[in-house]
C-alpha cells in the first residue's frame, strides 16, 4: 500500500439536494459511516477527471465539476496519509446505482444533511453554507 494518496470527493448536488452515500459494514475505512462521494485517485491522476470517474463507478452518475472548495489532510485508520480535495459538483439526474463499495444512498437537504452526514464532513457543510455555494449550483 503507498503511504500517500491524493483523493477526491464532493458534494454533488441535484434539485437542492445532496447525495450522502453509506460505506459497506464490510468496508475496512469506517465501515456504515454516511459520507459524500468520491475516493482515492490513481497514481498521476488528474483530480477532476479522477473525481468523475470515482462518481461514475460509485453511483453510475456523470457529474459537472463546478467548483473545489475545501482541502483536508489527514491519516486513515490504517496508516495511510490522505491530501483530499473536496468539490462542488452537480448532477443531471438522480438515477443512482450503486457500487458494492455502498449499501445505501439518499438525497438530503444541505439543511438536514449534518443528521446524517459523518461529523468529518461538517466544516464543509458550514463552507458550504456560508460561502453560499448554492447559488453556483
Amino acid at each position: 500500500m503507498d503511504k500517500f494518496r491524493l483523493a477526491a470527493k464532493c458534494f454533488l448536488m441535484h434539485d437542492n439536494k445532496m447525495l450522502l452515500l453509506r460505506r459497506s459494514s464490510t468496508d475496512v475505512q469506517k465501515p456504515g459511516i454516511w459520507e459524500i462521494p468520491g475516493g482515492r485517485l490513481e497514481i498521476g491522476e488528474n483530480p477532476i477527471s479522477g473525481l468523475k470517474r470515482e462518481i461514475k463507478e460509485e453511483t453510475g452518475l456523470d457529474i459537472d465539476v463546478l467548483h473545489p472548495f475545501n482541502v483536508r489532510h489527514f491519516t486513515r485508520d490504517d496508516g495511510q496519509i490522505i491530501t483530499l480535495l473536496i468539490f462542488l459538483s452537480k448532477s443531471m439526474n438522480n438515477n443512482v446505482v450503486l457500487s458494492s463499495e455502498h449499501s445505501d444512498f439518499d438525497w438530503i437537504s444541505i439543511e438536514d444533511c449534518k443528521n446524517k452526514l459523518n461529523p468529518f464532513f461538517h466544516d464543509e457543510v458550514d463552507i458550504f453554507n456560508k460561502l453560499e455555494l448554492h447559488k453556483h449550483i
